[in-house]
């Protein structure tokens, strides 16, 4: 029994002197892992003093932040050197299409037509609409019976909306500061409205004439 004893002995010490050395190599490599007890990780600590960090890499909306935006160069256009080959017209057009910024004018309305103010809002309304189907952007408002105002936001489209507008029904004429657009032949509209007064003063003439020679039969 004495010698089963020391045997049993002998070979637990000898497991225990085997297994010290592989448990320690295991504490070693799970510490180096960064775990500790529990299986918690080990934290890291970052330092606030950044002044030897250097960071290179930096992006284009880094850069940029707090610049002003360059603008893009549209392609130049200079007007032409010598307008003696052009008649009026084309010289409008030459001035038209360089001009920038918004734009400000009047459109009168045919005056063979009886409107109320109703109607012309009405037509104001659906220029706008229409212009806008068209990529022009304009404000159009009733002035008076015979008169429509607008705002075109880009000049550069003054050709364009001067062509759009003449293909209305209504409209007359175009006043664009001191340039003035109607269909060709059409006379102005001050000369249309001189003459339709003209008209008018005649038959009244004519009508209180007759007035006159009936009162005188009496």
């Amino acid at each position: 029994m004495a010698f089963h004893s020391r045997s049993a002995t002998t070979i637990l010490f000898s497991l225990a002197n085997f297994h010290l050395p592989f448990f320690l190599i295991l504490l070693i490599v799970v510490g180096n892992n960064g775990v500790g007890v529990g299986g918690t990780k080990k934290r890291v600590h970052i330092s606030d003093d950044l002044d030897d960090v250097e960071d290179n890499e930096e992006d284009e909306a880094w850069i940029e932040w707090g610049q002003k935006k360059k603008m893009t160069v549209e392609e130049f256009d200079p007007p032409p050197e010598n307008f003696s080959d052009m008649d009026f017209s084309q010289m409008q057009n030459e001035v038209l299409k360089r001009q920038v910024g918004q734009a400000y004018g009047f459109v009168k309305l045919r005056l063979t037509d009886h409107r109320t103010p109703d109607m012309v809002s009405d037509i104001a309304v659906k220029w706008t609409q229409l212009a806008r189907t068209g990529a022009i952007g304009v404000i159009f408002m009733g002035f008076d019976l015979s008169t429509i105002m607008f705002t075109l936001q880009n000049a550069q489209n003054t050709l364009e909306f001067k062509d759009f507008l003449l293909d209305q029904p209504e409209a007359y004429e175009i006043k664009m500061g001191d340039q003035f657009f109607r269909r060709p032949g059409d006379p102005p509209f001050d000369n249309l409205l001189k003459k339709l007064h003209e008209e008018e003063d005649k038959k009244k003439i004519a009508t209180s004439s007759n007035d006159t020679i009936t009162k005188d039969e009496l």
